[in-house]
């Protein structure tokens, strides 16, 4: 018995450490410890507001008395939503379509709470591909930046438009996945026939001299009117830190109107982010180029995202599609 009262005791005193010290966290929090805001980007000029913010420190500059502000490079959509759900990042720019993955494995946890920019995108033929419209893919090689990207699932819909199907689907169209620098070779080396890509490798593409435009920006998707990056959020950060979610929008709809106010300037900040992060710079006929492609714009079109969301579904990429009132949150302020 004295053995259960001591053991009983001891269990007592380490509760009551417990809570004590809690309780002196809370504390701390409340007497201005600094939260952390962990985002995430690619060095892509698709990702223009984000490459902007961090190039002149907007964030840093307006938490500076609440916030460690901290910015993680990507290259690909499915290592950025790993850190997502490894907690490791609160809010990111990416593609639409891994938002979309993203959102229906956590069950809702990551929401989109905005665009960022729209089109981007480009369909190239092989001049000597004898391409002269969709139709003219039966029998051709047609690449991809990624199997089941925004890419690839404007490309499958394009097919279904046009009443073709891949290969592994008992079609005759053959469709294969390769980085954007390696689908600029086999372009060149003739081991593809045409390429749906980002900008700005298809302005690359197209001035190396041995491919022709298909489908330029506005007549790959919805006119264009579809987005190619877009905002998400960590739910646990959604509910922890509505105030300063609506804060990061506010800057991030600033950054928005700065590009869309000085396009040259933007053009600039973002080649020299990019160049910070590859080591390359973009040149600058390139980039501008690139960007006559792209419409940067805070304004979601989530009809265009949910059609993107049942073409994931029926080609397999995702296991359902959500309920739209699951996959977006615009209002945070409590």
């Amino acid at each position: 018995m004295k053995k259960n009262a001591a053991y009983f005791s001891a269990l007592l005193l380490l509760l009551i450490a417990a809570l004590w010290t809690s309780a002196c966290g809370q504390k701390s929090d409340a007497e201005g410890q600094k939260t952390n805001v962990r985002i995430a980007y690619f060095p892509n000029i698709t990702h223009t507001q984000a490459l902007v913010l961090k190039n002149q420190g907007t964030l840093e500059t307006a938490w500076s008395d609440q916030c460690n502000v901290s910015w993680t490079s990507f290259n690909a959509g499915p290592a950025e939503i790993e850190a997502i759900f490894a907690g490791e990042i609160d809010l990111g720019y990416i593609g639409p379509v891994p938002a979309i993955n993203a959102n229906v494995k956590s069950g809702g946890d990551v929401k989109i709470i905005s665009n960022a920019t729209n089109a981007g995108a480009v369909f190239l033929t092989r001049k000597d591909s004898d391409i002269a419209s969709v139709e003219d893919l039966a029998g051709k090689n047609v690449a991809v930046p990624q199997l089941g990207n925004t890419q690839h699932l404007c490309l499958l819909s394009l097919l279904a438009e046009n009443d073709l199907k891949p290969v592994d689907q008992g079609g005759d169209v053959s469709v294969s996945a390769s980085s954007n620098a390696d689908i600029v070779n086999l372009m060149d080396n003739g081991s593809i026939d045409a390429a749906v890509v980002p900008e700005p490798w298809g302005t690359i593409m197209e001035q190396k001299g041995s491919t022709e435009v298909l489908l330029d920006y506005d007549e790959l998707f919805l006119g264009g009117d579809y987005p190619t990056a877009v905002v998400i959020a960590n739910g646990d950060f959604l509910a922890d830190h509505p105030d300063l979610v609506q804060e990061f929008l506010d800057m991030h709809r600033d950054a928005t109107l700065f590009i869309q106010d000085n396009p040259e300037q933007s053009q600039e900040i973002v080649n020299a982010e990019i160049e910070s992060v590859t080591g390359k710079a973009i040149d600058s006929d390139i980039i501008a180029s690139a960007f006559s492609r792209i419409e940067a714009t805070e304004t979601l079109n989530t009809e265009a995202i949910m059609a993107f969301a049942n073409i994931s579904k029926d080609e397999g990429f995702t296991s359902n599609v959500p309920e739209e009132n699951d996959v977006f949150t615009t209002e945070f302020r409590q």
